[in-house]
């Protein structure tokens, strides 16, 4: 039955992010579908989105590390490994943006959002990636941008890490798609969250924005569950290296 290929039944996520918003959204998606979850969190709890996981049913268990300090991926690993004793899947979806004019943006919001939106990425990549070579299979979710493909303002190191995660995931792919290792993108289109609401709350920037989306609104977490759920599943087996924007068409315009 082809709805069995969504299933993800007996396999273990690690998500980045996971406290609110789209990982928290694509966290509970995968437990819908049958996976064990290590929900990730940094400044705020992973707790609430871990209740939320168990109510389906599903093994939950909470990670937390600022992916800022470059030790921290190697801790994910290794805990969401001491307490599930594999991992599956890995849904790289934690991020940080800092918005100041070109001119004007500091040293120190350039590293750290690089850091946290491509590095961490990278590393978390790696590791996972030996685990899963071992074990011949394995899936991994980044969540990229839609300043993957456009330029932005005033989010030039944003821009910069999001164009990074894009070709990281074609390059990662490149290499471990005859491994058995599937690793993908999703590039979200203007999403409700926290990330957004100076411009939800721009009455002019918020109504160009809808102007320009065909589906005329603002995605939802919840948008991004099913795209993300079947880049986990076996029925993304024979998809490698793309970026899925999920956006209410927002590129096609």
């Amino acid at each position: 039955m082809i709805l069995d290929q969504f299933k993800l039944d007996s396999r273990v996520a690690l998500v980045t992010g996971a406290s609110a918003g789209l990982g928290r959204a694509i966290a509970i998606g995968l437990a819908e579908a049958g996976a064990d979850v290590a929900c990730h969190g940094n400044s705020r709890s992973p707790e609430a989105t871990c209740d939320a996981v168990t109510k389906t049913g599903r093994a939950a268990f909470a990670v937390t590390g600022d992916l800022a300090d470059s030790t921290t991926p190697q801790k994910l690993i290794d805990d969401t490994l001491d307490r599930f004793g594999r991992i599956d899947i890995l849904v790289n979806n934690a991020g940080t943006i800092r918005r100041a004019p070109a001119v004007d943006y500091s040293e120190a919001d350039w590293a750290i959002v690089i850091q946290v939106n491509l590095s961490a990425v990278f590393r978390l990549s790696q590791l996972a990636g030996r685990q899963m070579i071992a074990q011949g299979k394995g899936k991994i979710v980044n969540i990229a941008s839609l300043l993957s493909f456009q330029g932005g303002i005033t989010v030039p190191a944003y821009a910069a890490s999001k164009g990074g995660v894009a070709q990281l995931t074609k390059a990662l792919s490149n290499e471990w798609a005859g491994k058995g290792i599937n690793v993908n993108a999703i590039a979200p289109g203007y999403m409700r969250t926290d990330n957004t609401k100076a411009l939800q709350q721009d009455e002019t920037r918020n109504r160009q924005i809808l102007e320009r989306i065909p589906a005329g609104r603002w995605g939802e977490p919840s948008d991004l569950a099913g795209a993300a759920v079947f880049l986990s599943s076996p029925a993304s087996d024979y998809v490698n290296g793309e970026v899925l924007t999920v956006d209410g068409g927002w590129m096609g315009r």
